[in-house]
């Protein structure tokens, strides 16, 4: 720790830090533009001058910018100073002059980060009297509109697009007065976290396109504590709805998950919530009902005594399926996974739930210093860990800065310093990935050769384990050099999951991580599976969806209720069809019609993940909970709460006392041991500030009797939620909660996303309190484990057919977030790739083709992937396409023009 002095007054700061994160760290409002608490320092704007003393006895001092002045032991400064606090007021109007008036009409006004820094500075008049410069803007795609006339020309866009997210199509052009930041044409900007630039942009310039569709000010969006349901990372989020339509999502701190940042499918993925798919009223045998005329049915249907069987869904909260398991009984819930997913992701939980090598978190994976990925496409089925990885791609390098005894936070002195030297990172996969540009070496290769080389890496690691056999020299040398590295590593990490379908990958994986942890390493296995709550319902549920086809034939007469699942997305259509039909009843709920809803006889309206609350388990194994943001209109209820009522029918006792979710959060905690910790997640409903409960909404919420002036001309009572600690009011408390109910980030004068500054311990990290979630699963310190044994045998080419492999993508493989506008723009029609520089065929791209898989045809164009080795295609995990059977072999025939 060292001590600073701030306007004479001595402070306790943190070791290696600058002025400025000192300053913000412990409280004071500095001024910024440039700096970002993840992307560091380059002193660009100049906005955060202070006066710099050399002693007690120095009343002259110098100017000096705070994010460039280390905070050494005994520095004096001062914030206050009239020629620093000029300074800044300069700054700020030299950027105002060729900064429009269009506050009133900007699509950032009210949480502009440049009108909090004008007001900080006390800039209040324009003197500035001529022309101002003005660009042309550009088409950014569905997702990002662009103003250039507003940028102040602060380089955070380009710091985080290109040099943070590794984005190739952004770039700032021109010079000196003209500087331009944009495309080199219009077009549809390529990286995954493009959608950051609203957030990372200090101004208008970049902003969200999907809110200007259905534009609200951001004052008067009711916000709640929530989690991405679009895969299985788990990243905090802020939804923001507005006349019972969700308006936005915003990213929400959490140092140890997705800290500031989310990717285009998290942020953009949300208008599933509006779309005219969904369920808004009981239906019973195609005719809409109420929910009691639909309560009153099932009733009918309970009293004949039938069996229950239970469908759960991974993508549905532990409550609803720890409900439908209570209401089923444990030997008649089963897992709504594929059997493929089912099967993988179990292995995954034993092998997290015995290992030594910790499932490190999102924060954990970037502070990585040497990298192994097998078989995953991180970027397309783990969005945010890709977007860690890369950061850990410059961990390594950062060795060279501390010798050169250059701060952590001087980014542009270790860019220069490290070159564009990366870790040992190593990738290997089945085809191109778009991680593969800061790799040090390439591996690609079909599935079971992958899992080869992971046996072949484990070998060098501990001789005891036999080489696989037939290797060529290359995979040799190339498992040689990948376990030397990560020996020499501080910090190795396995990356792999449930993307390429090969439990022998997985469990590759799980052996080399073991071998590090056995010669003494701190090694760290990180695995992404297929759904947001995937481990939650693997740690649940001991039977998948072959045992319940299998026991279906012995149910004919019994009642089937479905969770949130479209089976026609776990299996062939024919095993469906055959399972739906053997069924006297089936029940489910849901909130979109899928094809499985439209084949049930009973249908009730599910809450999506904005209009509920419950907890969620992310692929690290860590709990954290969501909150309903809104009430939604019609008959929509929670699906624990229609599972709860189903219960009161049947006259379960033990659950009849069950009356909001603390209760079943209880129940569970009780009932499975694994999940004893979700009780501490966060406080319960009865728990208050100030005797009041946490607002949802802001203190300048506006127009609440204008909202349903059309229909009464009084403002009506908020409704009531017994679940939470939140009120659906802007009375309420309104400072800061504990850091897992924070809905919003705002403090007096910091209306921007750089609020969040005010809720954290020190800046960059943990939040007040600690960051949310309690991890259910902890490495096994000293457990002695048996090595996997099962090695697969090397591929071999076969004749007129290709092993299809499945290829996913950001945009199209996620069934929610495909029925967002902006996804669906983006996401890829049904296509075959395949390798044509490799391929000896009479084939070209855009070449229509018949696939055949287990007699299930496919009429496709084709694509040429990158990669793809001989012999081996690659088909995408989209809708209408059954990816469950794959790996698998497949024909292929050329269809004549």
């Amino acid at each position: 720790m060292s001590k600073i002095y701030i306007d004479n007054k001595e402070h306790e700061i943190k070791d290696g830090q600058n002025l400025l994160q000192a300053c913000l760290s412990l409280g004071f409002n500095l001024p910024y533009f440039c700096w970002h608490p993840a992307m560091h320092s380059v002193g660009a704007c100049r906005q955060c001058a202070v006066k710099i003393f050399k002693n007690e006895q120095d009343t002259k001092g110098r100017l000096a910018m705070a994010c460039m002045t280390p905070a050494s032991d005994g520095t004096r400064l001062s914030i206050d100073d009239p020629e620093a606090k000029a300074f800044r007021s300069n700054v700020i109007e030299w950027l105002m002059t060729n900064h429009p008036h269009d506050c009133p009409v900007c699509d950032e006004g009210g949480e502009c980060h440049l009108q909090d820094m004008t007001v900080m500075t006390g800039h209040v008049a324009r003197r500035f009297r001529f022309n101002k410069r003005t660009y042309n803007n550009q088409y950014l795609g569905p997702l990002i509109n662009h103003e250039m006339n507003r940028c102040i020309q602060c380089y955070r866009c380009v710091r985080f697009y290109r040099d943070y997210a590794g984005g190739r199509d952004l770039n700032v052009f021109a010079c000196h007065n003209h500087v331009y930041f944009g495309r080199h044409a219009d077009g549809i900007l390529e990286n995954e976290f493009s959608g950051n630039l609203a957030e990372v942009c200090p101004t208008g310039v970049f902003t969200d396109k999907t809110l200007r569709r259905h534009y609200t000010r951001k004052w008067d969006l009711q916000t709640a504590p929530s989690i991405c349901v679009h895969c299985s990372v788990g990243c905090n989020t802020i939804p923001g709805e507005r006349y019972k339509e969700l308006r936005r999502i915003r990213n929400r701190y959490n140092g140890e998950v997705n800290r500031y940042f989310l990717c285009d499918r998290g942020r953009f993925g949300y208008e599933f919530v509006n779309s005219d798919k969904r369920i808004r009223e009981p239906i019973i045998n195609g005719n809409p009902s109420t929910k009691q005329e639909a309560l009153k049915h099932i009733s009918s249907i309970l009293s004949s005594g039938s069996k229950i069987i239970g469908i759960g869904s991974p993508r549905a909260s532990l409550e609803a399926n720890f409900l439908l398991r209570t209401l089923t009984g444990p030997e008649n819930f089963y897992i709504g996974s594929s059997d493929a997913d089912y099967l993988m992701t179990s292995e995954i939980i034993r092998i997290l739930r015995n290992s030594p090598a910790p499932s490190p978190s999102l924060r954990q994976i970037e502070l990585s210093d040497a990298v192994l990925i097998l078989g995953e496409d991180v970027t397309n089925t783990a969005p945010m860990m890709a977007l860690a990885l890369r950061q850990a791609a410059r961990q390594r390098p950062m060795e060279v800065a501390k010798r050169l005894r250059i701060p952590e936070w001087d980014d542009t002195a270790i860019r220069t310093a490290t070159q564009g030297i990366n870790s040992p990172f190593y990738v290997a996969a089945p085809y191109s990935t778009k991680l593969d540009d800061i790799a040090a070496a390439l591996y690609h290769a079909p599935p079971d050769d992958i899992a080869r080389l992971g046996f072949a890496v484990t070998h060098m690691l501990d001789s005891s384990v036999p080489m696989p056999e037939g290797l060529s020299d290359e995979a040799r040398s190339l498992a040689s050099g990948i376990a030397k590295d990560l020996v020499s590593a501080n910090n190795p990490l396995i990356v792999s999951g449930t993307g390429c379908g090969s439990i022998a990958v997985i469990q590759a994986a799980a052996n080399i991580a073991w071998a590090l942890c056995k010669k003494g390493k701190v090694a760290s296995l990180s695995y992404a599976v297929p759904e947001c709550n995937s481990i939650g319902l693997g740690l649940m549920g001991v039977k998948g969806l072959t045992d319940a086809f299998r026991d279906s034939e012995e149910n004919t007469s019994a009642l089937i209720i479905i969770l949130e699942n479209d089976l026609y997305q776990r299996t062939d259509a024919h095993t469906a069809d055959n399972f739906l039909n053997s069924f006297k009843h089936t029940i489910v709920i849901d909130h979109l019609l899928t094809r499985t809803a439209s084949k049930a006889q009973t249908i009730l309206p599910a809450a999506a993940f904005a209009e509920s609350g419950g907890t969620l388990v992310n692929n690290e194994g860590r709990a954290q909970r969501f909150y309903q943001v809104f009430v939604p209109d019609g008959m929509i209820q929670e699906s624990w709460r229609w599972l709860k009522e189903i219960i009161n029918i049947k006259g379960l006792p033990y659950a009849s006392s069950w009356e909001n979710i603390d209760d079943v959060i209880s129940a569970i905690s009780e009932s499975l041991p694994v999940f004893k910790r979700i009780k501490d997640i966060a406080p319960a409903e009865d728990f208050r500030i100030s005797g009041m409960k946490i607002a949802r909404q802001p203190h300048r919420y506006s127009g609440r009797t204008a909202i349903s002036a059309n229909k009464t001309i009084f403002e009506p009572k908020p409704p009531h939620d017994p679940d939470s600690p939140f009120t659906f009011s802007m009375e309420g408390f309104q400072g800061q909660p504990p850091s897992p109910l924070i809905p919003r980030s705002w403090a007096p004068g910091w209306n921007s996303p750089q609020a969040v500054n005010k809720f954290q311990s020190e800046i960059g990290g943990p939040l007040k309190g600690g960051n949310p979630g309690k991890r259910l699963i902890e490495p096994q310190q000293g457990n002695q484990v048996s090595y996997f044994s099962s090695v697969p045998s090397a591929f071999v080419p076969r004749i007129d057919e290709w092993l299809v492999v499945p290829v996913y993508h950001i945009f199209g493989s996620e069934e929610l977030s495909v029925l967002s506008p902006g996804i669906a723009e983006l996401s890829p029609k049904p296509y075959l790739g395949l390798n044509l520089e490799n391929e000896k065929l009479n084939i070209k791209e855009g070449d229509e083709i018949l696939l055949t898989i287990n007699f299930t045809e496919y009429r496709l164009s084709v694509r040429h992937i990158a990669g793809l080795p001989k012999g081996i295609a690659a088909l995408p995990a989209l809708h209408g396409i059954n990816k469950t059977t794959l790996p698998n072999w497949g024909r292929v025939l050329k269809l004549k023009n």
